[in-house]
């Protein structure tokens, strides 16, 4: 029986419940076995986060204890260069059986952005692509992209085919919460509690994270 892998990366810094609830909902609307949350260490598009590397992963780590069926993924903190998701790709790909389906979650911004990503035009080499749109979304994909979508877009994610190779948009309504908004109330002295889990408040507080200037 083919498995059915996710992947969502990112800074995590701090994950939130958005990021959380969105990788559940993408869990379970399309049967997966297994969402992988993979922290990224030197991301080569976003600014160099605020908490260590080991800090962000104790708090994904934190934040997804015992909640089937997210998981970490730790590869990109261990390799000694930017994170660029074709090299984590080609290895979980070599990892997983040739029929196992490979599902790589990016919000709509991270999408269009993808012709300025290390060799993303390999990316549907290894896995389909799974589009978290906004219901509001009304920004057009750039032009690189628009030939893409034609080719390979699917109208409905649970059609995903194979392997990989495809685009599908998974519309939902995103919590309003972003990772800045929460560094920010930290920073403040403020309040975080109900826009992360407990478990990573509790980290948080216990190694005093985020506290002063931002």
């Amino acid at each position: 029986m083919a498995k059915r892998i996710g992947l969502l990366g990112g800074t995590f810094d701090p994950v939130h419940i958005g990021h959380l609830r969105s990788a559940l909902e993408v869990a379970d609307s399309l049967g997966l076995d297994e969402l992988r949350l993979t922290p990224s260490a030197r991301p080569p598009h976003r600014d160099t986060p605020q908490v260590s590397a080991l800090d962000r992963l104790a708090m994904v780590k934190c934040a997804v204890a015992g909640v089937s069926p997210l998981v970490v993924d730790d590869r990109e903190l261990k390799r000694d260069k930017p994170s660029y998701t074709i090299d984590t790709l080609e290895q979980m790909r070599a990892e997983m059986a040739a029929d196992d389906q490979l599902f790589l979650l990016l919000g709509w911004d991270a999408f269009c952005g993808l012709p300025t990503w290390h060799r993303w035009e390999e990316l549907l080499q290894h896995c389909h692509i799974l589009v978290l749109q906004r219901p509001d979304a009304d920004s057009e994909p750039p032009d690189a992209l628009r030939n893409l979508l034609a080719a390979r877009s699917v109208s409905d994610p649970l059609a995903l085919q194979g392997p990989g190779g495809h685009i599908a948009f998974v519309w939902q309504t995103p919590l309003a919460v972003s990772a800045t908004q929460i560094r920010q109330l930290l920073a403040s002295g403020k309040s975080v509690r109900f826009l992360v889990p407990d478990a990573v408040l509790a980290y948080i507080d216990a190694h005093g994270l985020y506290r002063g200037p931002n």
